[in-house]
């Protein structure tokens, strides 16, 4: 079973330090997303249907909203140590105006990047760090985010050039039976179970809602629900005030093993042992 050896909440987003031995349902996240290896045999994501090599050399950029899934099909059942950054854009905005565009689409110009002698360093760096340290200075290890982040960030024009594009095809321009229909989910992401009554909300048949919510965003209703569920159950279980049972039923589930299994298909691994980890070790305020 994939487990996780570190996770932390923070302004800066969630890290999270994941020993990955199955594969992940296709998702995506308001984040802009990061992958590295940080120890084991490499492995694959794939991006927007792409095939993006994860390895010593090589790290994965995921653009916010942007449809991704670990690959893992190694019979010999080998476990690859992925170091996943999920980064807020508020939080990079303060180090660069221009990071401010990285909500956007198509931000990273590449799925893949060529790391760097002074990339590798730090990433061994803050992996030694979360895997050994019981706590850790939060100024230190924003310190460190922000510079391996800004090293990605920094040489993609892509966010300003991008900005029109997205503006004229996307938002300002969406469908208002699409926009109507966000809100909606936004609202209440257990409407992902009955898109049927969605679309009849929205005044659309369930065929056409489909095909157009996916124009309009480049993902599936369902995805883009389950984005907004995971996101929800990320922060409830961090905060720590309800019970698995009061999560799962907070999120629209039946039953708690159906969160448990629906979180797992997404996380790698089961709520409880996230809940465990992110309690296990503290940061230094």
């Amino acid at each position: 079973m994939s487990k996780a050896i570190r996770l932390l909440h923070g302004d800066f987003g969630r890290v999270a330090l994941l020993e990955m031995n199955a594969p992940l349902v296709t998702h995506a996240h308001h984040h802009c997303h990061i992958l590295l290896k940080a120890a084991g045999p490499d492995t694959i994501f794939r991006v927007s249907e792409s095939a993006a090599p994860l390895t010593d050399d090589n790290a994965v950029l995921v653009n916010a909203w942007e449809p991704h899934a670990y690959v893992h099909n190694d019979p010999a059942d080998e476990r690859t140590i992925i170091l996943a950054l999920y980064l807020e854009p508020a939080w990079l905005g303060k180090f660069s105006s221009k990071i401010n565009q990285a909500l956007y689409p198509k931000f990273f110009e590449r799925t893949c990047s060529a790391l760097t002698p002074n990339q590798k360093k730090l990433i061994e760096t803050i992996v030694l760090e979360l895997w050994w340290s019981d706590s850790l200075s939060l100024d230190q290890l924003e310190s460190m985010l922000a510079e391996l982040s800004l090293s990605f960030l920094e040489g993609s024009d892509g966010a300003l050039r991008q900005r029109t594009h997205f503006y004229g095809q996307g938002k300002s321009f969406m469908d208002p039976r699409i926009r109507r229909a966000i809100g909606l989910l936004r609202e209440n992401p257990d409407l992902v179970s009955d898109m049927g009554t969605l679309a009849t909300a929205v005044q659309l048949s369930r065929s056409h809602f489909f095909e157009l919510f996916r124009r309009c965003t480049g993902l599936s209703p369902v995805v883009y629900a389950n984005a907004l569920k995971m996101e929800q159950a990320f922060q409830t279980l961090a905060e720590k005030r309800l019970s698995m049972d009061e999560i799962s039923s907070a999120l629209g589930f039946s039953a708690q093993s159906h969160f448990t299994r629906f979180f797992k298909q997404h996380q790698g691994v089961v709520p409880s042992h996230y809940r465990r980890q992110l309690e296990s070790k503290k940061i230094q305020t």
